[in-house]
């Protein structure tokens, strides 16, 4: 079931309504063609990428007519009014104590049963599925990187957000694409023309190329618009992972469609992040591609993310 909350306390109250590429070649979100396959180590096991979503429609499509398109629209509506530049600062300070629950990473996981996210028009699969199909699919040609298998299980696990437990935050304040505040929306940005609607709209600064930033500064300096990606790279880093810096890029922007598909923003990253957007770009075609209706048996992979998870993080985490 989807999880229903209430608007937060935080950033302006917009009402949210409940509104019930080529099939030949597919566009990776580095921005380059992948044929049908993907290569694997074993020749035998290879990730098939699927032409169709589950919905039987090209993979972020935002323009095909449909009910599910509709509810994703008014979704980045809402969003892209109520993510400010202030807000983001709130919620990071806030969420940043990390004083909320302690819980395992397993158990996270099994807490993502009852989400659905309302920006997603390629599944409405719980997100457990998602995260289980996102890893498996990745163990399947790159056995050996064990900590990437462990980031596709992870990277979507700030969704718990919209738990009551968390805060209970609303949908736009916890899932769909992220951006940077504090500098121009670019136009790639995806329903770029709700932004009017903005507040942050109205300071010239925020709306320069490079705003309160300067060029090359890095995207570890740059406010992004809050979420799950932020959200679970903050609980990560606080509770002293040992996942490589890679798995951290890929957990905090693996959101960040402007940039990775659109080839936006740029001028802000350093030599460190062009070096982990190599990683991203090899993680993102799992993330939206491995979205299908294909079951994966939860009970027979646990134990290998288990270890994975004892490898890589502590028994609990502070959230």
């Amino acid at each position: 079931m989807t999880i229903l909350i209430e608007q937060p306390e935080f950033g302006l109250q917009v009402e949210e309504k409940r509104v019930p590429f080529n099939a030949n070649e597919l566009i990776l979100d580095g921005g380059f063609v992948v044929p049908n396959t993907l290569s694997s180590n074993n020749d035998d096991e290879i990730f098939e990428v699927p032409n169709i979503n589950a919905f039987g429609q090209s993979f972020r499509d935002y323009n095909a007519e449909s009910e599910r398109q509709k509810t994703v629209e008014e979704f980045y509506r809402v969003q892209h009014i109520n993510q400010t530049y202030d807000y983001v600062k709130r919620m990071r300070e806030e969420y940043g104590k990390l004083n909320k629950i302690e819980m395992s990473i397993w158990d996270c996981c099994e807490l993502l049963n009852d989400v659905i996210d309302d920006s997603d028009p390629d599944l409405d699969e719980s997100q457990i599925e998602h995260l289980l199909q996102t890893a498996e699919a990745i163990r399947k040609d790159y056995p050996n990187e064990d900590w990437l298998h462990l980031t596709g299980l992870i990277h979507d696990l700030g969704k718990v957000l919209l738990h009551p437990s968390f805060g209970g935050l609303p949908q736009w304040a916890v899932v769909g694409d992220t951006f940077p505040l504090g500098c121009a929306f670019d136009e790639s940005i995806v329903h770029h023309k709700y932004f009017k609607e903005n507040s942050d709209i109205n300071n010239t600064i925020y709306n320069t190329k490079n705003g309160v930033y300067d060029e090359g500064c890095g995207l570890d300096k740059v406010v992004m618009s809050w979420g799950h990606d932020d959200y679970m790279y903050l609980v990560s880093k606080e509770n002293g992972t040992t996942l490589p810096s890679a798995a951290l890029f890929v957990i905090r922007y693996h959101s960040f469609y402007a940039l990775h598909k659109s080839g936006a923003y740029t001028h802000l990253m350093n030599e460190e992040d062009k070096e982990n957007m190599k990683w991203l770009n090899i993680f993102n075609k799992y993330d939206l591609y491995s979205k299908s209706k294909v079951r994966i048996d939860v009970e027979k992979v646990k134990p290998y993310y288990l270890s994975l998870i004892e490898k890589y993080f502590p028994t609990k985490l502070r959230w």
